[in-house]
């Protein structure tokens, strides 16, 4: 099962990667060394709740490399809001090394995890933050900065936009990887979009080995600045969510 699981993955690897056969190599590697690390490190601190490593190189790494199915442009700023131990915004940054990616965490240990991991690694242009996103955003430097932001199932469709849209620039796209019934959720997230500036633009559900179980890649376009009052605080958010009906 574990060998199965490995070449389901270096088969979708190769997908992913556009380089020589040396290079794929380099990436596969890299991912090993990273998963090595993390089940290492998550002994001691709390990174992941799969713990079995093949179920990390599908559940984690192609989970978050999905999201190159639809985004691939050269040359992205990538922000991944809320990131964790690195996901998707690592995986990412491994096989598309020219992206520029910034990876934004509140979790002091977990930041000195991602730390680590770029500097195991040796990967340039990507740098992670030890902050909040709803404080963050309202921070001139990354305000409006970004080509596409991310983020993994950290908070419902509406609290995900309001963490997302300040942080993109016009004409970016915000990508959520969500899954399950989200029938109630994309309503009220589509009345949220309007109010943070941005628009549905593609559903899109994964269809990768080993990750058919509901998983979908929502893609949103920013199409105007988002109103500056945005993000509010975590309370306000939480007793107000956007896009509840008046």
């Amino acid at each position: 099962m574990g060998n199965d699981l490995l070449d389901t993955f270096v088969e979708c690897l190769r997908m992913f990667v556009i380089a020589s056969d040396s290079l794929e190599e380099t990436i596969l590697e890299q991912f090993l060394r990273y998963r090595q690390e993390l089940l290492d490190w998550n002994t001691r601190v709390n990174l992941t709740a799969i713990t079995s490593p093949e179920e990390v190189l599908i559940k984690h790494f192609l989970d978050s490399l999905s999201l190159l199915s639809v985004y691939d442009r050269p040359g992205a700023h990538l922000l991944d809001i809320g990131t964790g131990a690195g996901f998707p915004g690592l995986p990412l940054k491994i096989v598309r090394p020219r992206w520029k990616v910034l990876l934004f965490e509140a979790t002091g240990k977990k930041v000195t995890f991602l730390q680590h991991m770029i500097e195991t690694l040796q990967l340039q242009d990507v740098v992670a933050v030890h902050g909040r996103a709803e404080e963050l955003a309202h921070k001139a430097e990354y305000r409006a900065s970004f080509d596409v932001v991310t983020a993994r199932a950290v908070a419902s469709l509406p609290t995900l936009l309001e963490y997302a849209a300040p942080f993109c620039r016009v004409g970016g796209k915000i990508i959520l990887l969500k899954k399950g019934d989200l029938a109630e959720e994309l309503i009220q997230g589509k009345r949220a979009a309007q109010q943070v500036g941005a628009v549905l633009e593609d559903d899109v559900a994964v269809r990768l080995p080993g990750l058919d179980d509901g998983r979908r890649l929502l893609v949103w376009e920013q199409q105007k600045l988002c109103p500056k009052q945005y993000p509010r605080n975590g309370g306000a958010m939480a007793k107000k969510p956007l896009g509840m009906e008046r």
